[in-house]
């Protein structure tokens, strides 16, 4: 196993965190990269809290397909929480294009901490496609709201979809500036994302209007609220570099700002999941 050092010896382009001292990773070969994820590093837990997230929503999918009614007939023997009352439930694709969103989200981040280390070129590409991941997790998040919500309006469901899909690709042509992946710009990335996330109350407060008397509409928003409060939390975590700013050194391994951003982004695509099953439940039993 290759030695780990500390933040001095790094190249410029793997210093991202000065208050994280020991414990990196640096150009090391990519056969001894990839076998490191069984090892203990600074990067250990930001590489397993998503990659169990990823399997978490895996077999959250699996189950979706298997037991949720489809939108091409009904299985007899459905217990689940949607429980079919309709031969034909409504569509299942924007409910699983925000699990599918969520998937590779979860799973790129995952390969960026345990790759990027091994050059330069690694680091530039894997860097991309984790902010490609983070704006497919925002835009995906909106489809299920946005579709189920305004399904019998199609100019507002078409307007938001299309508005919240063209920012997710101006954010990810964005990334793909060199300067945008530098620490001096940590709270400019942090920012990007937090405007489309915020984006999606415009939608919310439309659902509330024109139907806040339906219990179904009320508890969606309540799972909404905790996901952006989720959200929101990891996004300051990750921006003030929470706790080890205050103790650099002493969250190395464990209980720095990236690991806690991790955690709180898997808990707020889990609060979205719930939201997803109860618009599947409401539209499956009314339709438009």
């Amino acid at each position: 196993m290759c030695p780990l050092v500390e933040y001095d010896s790094l190249p410029c382009y793997l210093k991202h965190n000065e208050f994280i001292i020991k414990y990196y990773r640096s150009e090391w070969p990519l056969r001894e990269t990839i076998l490191s994820i069984f090892s203990i590093h600074n990067e250990t837990l930001n590489v397993w809290t998503h990659l169990i997230g990823f399997f978490i929503f895996l077999s959250l999918t699996v189950f979706a397909t298997m037991n949720f009614p489809t939108q091409w007939g009904v299985k007899e023997d459905v217990t689940n929480v949607i429980a079919p009352l309709m031969d034909r439930p409504t569509t299942r694709w924007p409910f699983f294009a925000f699990m599918s969103g969520t998937m590779f989200c979860l799973l790129m981040s995952s390969l960026c901490h345990l790759l990027s280390c091994h050059s330069q070129c690694y680091d530039y590409v894997m860097l991309r496609l984790d902010y490609t991941g983070i704006s497919s997790l925002i835009v995906t998040s909106f489809y299920p709201l946005v579709f189920y919500s305004f399904m019998c309006d199609p100019f507002f469901r078409n307007l938001y979809m299309s508005f919240i899909t063209l920012f997710g690709v101006a954010t990810v042509l964005v990334s793909l500036v060199p300067i945008f992946q530098t620490p001096e710009f940590r709270p400019a990335r942090a920012g990007l994302f937090v405007c489309m996330g915020v984006s999606g109350l415009v939608p919310i407060l439309h659902k509330v209007i024109l139907f806040g008397d339906r219990a179904e509409v009320v508890e969606s928003t309540g799972y909404e609220l905790l996901m952006g409060l989720f959200y929101a939390l990891g996004v300051v975590v990750y921006a003030a570099r929470i706790p080890e700013r205050w103790l650099p050194g002493k969250f190395d391994l464990i209980g720095h700002s990236h690991q806690w951003f991790h955690v709180l982004v898997v808990a707020g695509a889990y609060t979205h999941y719930l939201a997803g099953t109860v618009y599947l439940k409401w539209r499956d039993v009314e339709g438009c």
